[in-house]
């Protein structure tokens, strides 16, 4: 009776420590090497829709007191982001923000394609030694396979998640440009999710 006790209380500690730190990312080069940081993507990090100085990358170095380099061009899917990708090397950055694969849904390219090239990048920055931080944008009004995609990759390769980073902005006309790019206030707000984000995982220090 005794032993069959034992081994219910072991079972039932097993589920619960599966259950605590199954959320639990060892994050490939942590702590960063330095403090220089490269924002790379597409349109959403260059900043279409704001103001000058006010585009996400531009309110997020303001916020945490470091300057970031914005490798944002409007249009890139993520094969675009495989071929410069060696643009990055040059600053030797310590984190990356990597936001791609928007304009891979909107193209309608195929969700194995995007992976493959979103698996590249990651390999291809924390080759040189960056710590990644992967910003997802939802594929639809309520989800998509590209999510569930984005969050298996970064738990893979150990880069920081931060899912759909246009969460509570999308069909907000007091934080949207157009249907796709966020205005000054949604930026803001962007910049505002990033910076905590930075913060709560001690990649500012």
């Amino acid at each position: 009776m005794k032993l069959l006790l034992v081994a219910g209380m072991c079972i039932v500690l097993g589920i619960c420590a599966f259950f605590f730190f199954r959320d639990e990312v060892v994050l490939t080069n942590f702590p960063p090497k330095n403090s220089t940081i490269v924002a790379f993507g597409d349109s959403l990090v260059e900043g279409v829709g704001a103001t000058e100085g006010n585009d996400f990358v531009s309110v997020l170095s303001r916020t945490i007191g470091l300057p970031i380099k914005n490798l944002g061009v409007r249009g890139d899917t993520t094969a675009d982001g495989v071929s410069r990708v060696t643009a990055v090397k040059q600053y030797d950055p310590g984190i990356v923000l990597l936001l791609l694969g928007g304009n891979d849904t909107l193209r309608q390219i195929p969700v194995a394609t995007t992976e493959k090239n979103l698996r590249t990048l990651i390999e291809s920055f924390h080759k040189e030694g960056a710590l990644v931080v992967f910003i997802g944008v939802r594929g639809g009004i309520i989800g998509s396979e590209r999510e569930d995609m984005y969050e298996r990759i970064s738990r893979e390769y150990g880069a920081l998640y931060v899912p759909d980073i246009l969460d509570g902005l999308l069909l907000k006309p007091e934080f949207m440009f157009d249907n796709i790019h966020p205005n000054d206030a949604g930026y803001a707000r962007i910049a505002e999710r990033l910076s905590a984000v930075l913060e709560d995982n001690n990649l500012l220090k």
